[in-house]
């Protein structure tokens, strides 16, 4: 339990640190990636962004 936690945390971190690179990349701006308002706050959820980079690191680990 403490082992997914810690890889959770670390991933979060990866994210949260690789998102202005990303955004710079153009991804969070693609067709499919919904940003709306509601009830006073910004919501955002990248759904094609995601989609995308699964594929992609998908292939990367068949490829090793």
């Amino acid at each position: 339990m403490i082992r997914w936690m810690l890889v959770i945390f670390l991933a979060l971190m990866l994210i949260s640190w690789f998102t202005p690179l990303l955004h710079k990349l153009g991804f969070g701006k693609l067709p499919g990636d919904f940003r709306f308002k509601l009830f006073g706050r910004e919501w955002f959820i990248p759904l094609t962004t995601t989609i995308f980079l699964s594929l992609v690191a998908s292939l990367i680990s068949q490829l090793i």
